[in-house]
């Protein structure tokens, strides 16, 4: 089971709250990248009252009972898992002057400005001389993608403009189809980068045929727009799971995301029934109710549109859902109705997804050979919780908000050792000089701590919150 890529995103986990400029609901659009550690990009709306964003199968007792294997009617009827757009990297995170490595799908790709055309191109991330990664290189001064390694140049078709090696008045071996880079269809569509996984030429103008999942509200200025990645240590199905589960929030995210307060509670948490149901289920994905809080749509393979609720930061929980995808692949994911006891309304979304997994995409992601399927060692605490490599690095504003921050501190610090040193040399006021160094000294030290907290690393223990 391979990893998803949450930037973005949904990665890109510290949800800020957004104000919406009418006093409708508003709907979130959430999408997905599959990458060897998952990097989740999610575009979101405003936020709403209500804390649901999935739903699914209406019946006086929903009981899930394990069924025959579910075969899809026809090849038609199979989902191609290569036959679809997929999210790549908020446009607002990514760097015109450098190219930028990507991992989506098991496809190594490097995406970067051309400048020539005005437009993101995605290419294969490997030279056609000697495989060295494109994302190694730079941009050079006339727009052009070049190879860190000997110096082969290319523009956004793919073409070799420039070999340093060759002879000018030599055979044009620049004009050879192999001195290409490979290039797979790009497009920018809601301020994402998306590409088309498959580089045969007939795909070349494929957006004319097929576009990526349109959200109207996406394009609508009432709306308040938050666009963020972050890679997740876990795999696909574990990630859309956790999305269309409004029923883990109260207590997998206790204290952290507000939820509606029940008129009875049973437990602190206060969690309680959820009426779920599934409309329509076909290979495209399924349309489900969500009873009160509207309607949910999961849009194959990554996408989740609902009404309501506040986007769920899946940080917080990773360790237990890296735990629990862990238990999932023991129990193999064929057997998953077998493993799992859902009795409730509450996981009907869930039983919906694995549906359509089993009858129309075979059961799990068609990797083509580009992972083995194994999972890694379990990572240490911190690097699964870790916010700054999973997120800040790659987020601009973070990124920035990081680097201020950090500034600040040692600026504290200086101004520490220079009040200290001014009271030493000049003995004027020297009380005042060194209280102004203790608070100096104990902001720097605040600071310290109020960074890695919130940029590197904040652990959260259920038993104690």
């Amino acid at each position: 089971m391979e990893g998803l890529r949450t930037s973005s995103a949904l990665s890109s986990t510290h949800i800020p709250t957004s104000i919406s400029k009418t006093q409708f609901t508003k709907h979130k659009f959430l999408n997905f990248q599959f990458n060897p550690l998952p990097n989740s990009t999610f575009s979101r709306k405003t936020q709403s009252k209500s804390k649901l964003f999935t739903a699914m199968p209406s019946s006086p007792s929903f009981v899930s009972k394990p069924e025959p294997e579910l075969e899809a009617d026809s090849q038609a009827d199979k989902f191609d898992w290569y036959a679809h757009w997929y999210p790549v990297m908020p446009v607002c995170d990514l760097d015109k002057r450098a190219p930028h490595a990507k991992k989506v799908m098991g496809l190594d790709i490097v995406v970067w400005w051309d400048k020539n055309e005005s437009s993101w191109r995605v290419f294969k991330d490997a030279c056609p001389h000697r495989l060295a990664p494109l994302s190694e290189g730079r941009i050079d001064q006339w727009g052009r993608l070049q190879c860190v390694y000997h110096g082969w140049c290319f523009n956004g078709s793919g073409n070799c403009n420039f070999i340093p090696q060759a002879p000018p008045d030599g055979p044009p071996v620049c004009t050879s189809k192999r001195a290409c880079a490979a290039v797979y269809p790009s497009t920018v569509h809601h301020d994402i980068v998306w590409f088309w996984p498959d580089t045969d030429p007939q795909y070349k103008d494929i957006i004319l045929k097929k576009q990526p999942p349109f959200i109207p509200e996406l394009d609508d200025p009432s709306y308040i727009k938050i666009t963020g990645s972050r890679d997740l240590p876990y795999g696909y199905e574990v990630m859309i799971e956790n999305l269309m589960d409004p029923a883990h929030v109260p207590y997998a995210h206790y204290g952290i995301i507000r939820t509606r307060e029940p008129k009875v509670k049973g437990d602190r948490e206060g969690g309680s029934p959820v009426e779920l149901s599934i409309k329509k289920l076909d290979r495209d994905g399924f349309v489900g109710d969500q009873g009160q809080f509207g309607i949910n749509k999961f849009i194959a393979p990554f996408s989740i549109y609902a009404h309501s609720s506040p986007v769920v930061d899946p940080g917080d929980s990773a360790v237990a859902d890296a735990e629990k995808e862990r238990k999932i692949k023991e129990n193999e994911s064929s057997n998953w109705q077998k493993a799992c006891f859902v009795p409730t309304k509450s996981d009907a979304f869930v039983v919906g997804f694995r549906k359509w997994l089993h009858k129309y995409a075979g059961g799990q992601v068609d990797w083509r050979g580009n992972h083995s399927g194994a999972l890694p060692p379990t990572p240490p605490r911190e690097q699964l919780l870790d916010r700054y490599w999973s997120h800040v690095v790659n987020c601009s504003s973070c990124n920035s908000a990081y680097k201020g921050l950090s500034a600040l501190e040692v600026i504290l610090q200086f101004a520490s050792l220079a009040f200290i040193g001014i009271a030493g040399a000049t003995k004027h006021k020297a009380n005042t000089m060194v209280a102004m160094a203790v608070v100096c000294f104990a902001c720097s030290k605040w600071l310290n701590q109020f960074i890695y907290k919130n940029f590197h690393y904040h652990d959260y223990d259920h038993a104690f919150r």
